[in-house]
């Protein structure tokens, strides 16, 4: 088995498999539409951040800095796959991959963490360096084009045509595809990848690709309507986080939980936020465990997404202002007290707590949200002279087959116990009394976002959005996994093109 130098053929992969992951990042990004670097280079940490944040902060040179990335690696990458200028393009790579690791190096926190696993100062940009780093420091290149006769010099630096050894004519013929082997091997890997970015788009970062149903996105019929909350200016569609935070309200389905949490991974987190923002959403609603999650998105993808976080009390420590001051420190857009404590609190009558976290809240100049899902809790505080920026209420008809009897419902029961009794509440309304929410909701004059619209799943999207925009709601929070988010942002401009029977004035 001479036929191939096998020593030769190991450095040949080495250096190709480098090649071939700058060439793909580079053409993924070319493949991206309006793909710039801007975003995450206005997150950059570390020693040098302030350089990475000035290149960002300029339009004109972000216009030179994103066609010389796109260049540099897709020239990289063909210099190293189809063995060319190997130590120049290794030089370059080395470079290139070092800017890449000072942008977000790991230490102190490194926000690629669990994404590609527990680092510290060792990550994939610091160990592909090293790997170009020997590749110039080898003295053999493997094979590639630069070996063709073609590229060879004598002694006198003029070219030469002939190898250095006499071969037979066969041999020379074998030597000479062995270094152009490559060619075919780039055309074979670059037909994949054109298929594979024509079939699912796709979305890079500088140091990882992340890929989005592309094709989904043609199916959009228009852009997502947005109104004024605060300051900010969101969707009328506002993803929800229980999906993402792996909350499930399945009834007595016990493993559904542990089912969404094992297909809402980090990564598919990320894809389907990216694919909401493409599809015109621009807030999320989310809980506060869930926090960390998004804000490391937002510093990985430069995403400008509106994140509106849900705090409670700390019992524990018996502090109301712990976890406003957490979120406020987060640098979390807009704040809200959480549904089922601020039912727990109206029930309990500490109106008090309610009133101090709201205004905690705005102290913060951020727009101070109230959550429930007993109507009776925005009635009573209310009347007690507490009335939030916005509410946030569960809005849903009864008219389901699976809806608690009307006749079994009890205010500020909707607080997540499971209860044996069939006659109690099993985790199937969230909405107990429809009809006063809605009387409630056409005579406040903030704005209002609609909660379990489709009340975890029971109603169709097409009826409950309607219904919830119909009586009143200025906003819809909706949990969505990724492949139903291009629907239910088509069915939302569907419903409200057509609305028809709202009387209440959109108050945001």
């Amino acid at each position: 088995m001479n036929y191939w130098n096998w020593k030769k053929l190991t450095i040949t992969l080495f250096r190709v498999a480098i090649g071939w992951h700058f060439l793909y990042e580079g053409f993924s990004k070319l493949w991206a539409e309006n793909w710039s670097a801007a975003g995450y280079l206005s997150k950059a940490t570390g020693p040098f951040d302030r350089f990475y944040h000035w290149m960002a902060s300029s339009d004109s040179l972000m216009k030179v800095v994103d066609p010389m990335n796109m260049a540099g690696l897709v020239l990289i990458g063909l210099g190293l796959f189809l063995g060319l200028f190997i130590s120049i393009s290794s030089i370059s790579g080395i470079v290139l991959l070092l800017l890449y690791y000072f942008a977000y190096p790991p230490f102190g926190g490194d926000i690629f963490g669990s994404a590609e696993g527990n680092l510290f100062i060792v990550n994939k940009n610091l160990i592909e360096a090293l790997a170009l780093m020997v590749i110039v420091l080898l003295k053999e290149k493997g094979y590639g084009i630069y070996a063709l006769p073609i590229f060879k010099k004598n002694a006198k630096g003029e070219e030469t045509t002939t190898v250095e050894k006499p071969l037979e004519a066969g041999s020379s013929r074998r030597e000479a595809l062995k270094n152009l082997a490559t060619i075919p091997a780039l055309g074979i890997m670059g037909w994949g990848a054109f298929r594979e970015a024509s079939q699912f788009g796709v979305d890079t970062l500088s140091g990882a690709t992340i890929q989005v149903g592309g094709a989904d996105i043609k199916q959009l019929k228009g852009t997502l309507p947005k109104g004024k909350l605060g300051e900010h200016e969101i969707s009328r569609l506002v993803m929800g986080g229980n999906l993402i935070g792996g909350w499930a309200h399945s009834r007595d389905l016990m493993y559904v939980p542990a089912l969404f949490r094992a297909y809402n991974t980090e990564k598919k987190i990320f894809e389907t936020l990216m694919l909401g923002e493409k599809a015109g959403i621009n807030a999320i609603n989310i809980g506060f465990p869930t926090m960390d999650t998004i804000n490391k998105y937002k510093k990985m993808t430069g995403s400008q997404l509106k994140v509106i976080v849900q705090v409670a009390p700390d019992n524990d420590l018996k502090d109301i202002y712990v976890n406003i001051n957490k979120a406020v420190d987060a640098g979390m857009d807009i704040i809200q007290v959480q549904g089922n404590w601020c039912d727990w609190l109206v029930r309990d009558k500490k109106y008090d707590v309610i009133h101090k976290m709201l205004e905690k809240i705005r102290s913060n100049k951020i727009t101070a949200g109230l959550g429930a899902h007993t109507i009776d809790s925005f009635i009573e505080t209310e009347a007690q002279g507490i009335i939030p920026d916005y509410y946030m209420k569960t809005m849903h008809h009864d008219q389901y087959w699976s809806a608690h009897p009307r006749e079994n419902r009890f205010p500020f029961e909707v607080d997540g116990k499971k209860h044996l009794d069939h006659n109690r509440f099993h985790d199937n309304l969230f909405c107990l009394y429809p009809d006063r929410t809605v009387e409630f909701v056409n005579r406040v004059k903030v704005p209002v976002m609609g909660f379990k619209v489709l009340a975890a799943g029971a109603i169709t999207p097409e009826d409950g959005f309607n219904w919830a925009f119909q009586n009143g709601a200025d906003f819809i929070c909706v949990g969505m996994f990724d492949f139903q988010i291009v629907n239910d942002v088509n069915i939302t401009i569907d419903t409200l093109n057509k609305l028809k029977g709202r009387t209440r004035e959109w108050y945001a």
